[in-house]
């Protein structure tokens, strides 16, 4: 079972009933912050309005968070949006990563990345 933890600590990267004294401090899990998720859930919100998504999945570890967004729910996800804060200062902490693992989109700015998305992007010219 997970150890409980305040949402003050959490935030704050602290955990309760950890010494300050001497040892390093656990490392928390890699999440999306409120605007990062905001920013996602905009657009998911217009994919699902325009049919093409109906289903999402959240992951996260200690390295990387991952939004993956499906089809349907039994498949394998469309597209991943994930965030590794480790790559900050080289390629960009968020991707876009399609299905068969190409990346679509990479870079420092999540609003930037999330524009693989437009529409205008994947419209036909005739």
């Amino acid at each position: 079972m997970g150890e409980v933890v305040s949402l003050d600590a959490y935030g704050t990267g602290t955990r309760q009933g950890s010494s300050s004294s001497g040892g390093k401090q656990p490392e928390m899990d890699v999440c999306f912050d409120r605007r990062e998720l905001g920013q996602i859930l905009d657009v998911y919100g217009h994919m699902v309005a325009n049919g093409d998504w109906r289903d999402y999945a959240i992951g996260h570890d200690r390295d990387v968070c991952v939004f993956a967004v499906f089809q349907r729910a039994s498949e394998a996800p469309l597209y991943r949006i994930v965030k590794r804060p480790k790559l900050a200062r080289k390629q960009g902490m968020f991707q876009v990563i399609a299905r068969d693992g190409r990346v679509m989109k990479r870079g420092h700015d999540l609003q930037a990345v999330l524009r693989v998305f437009d529409a205008k992007r994947w419209k036909v010219v005739e």
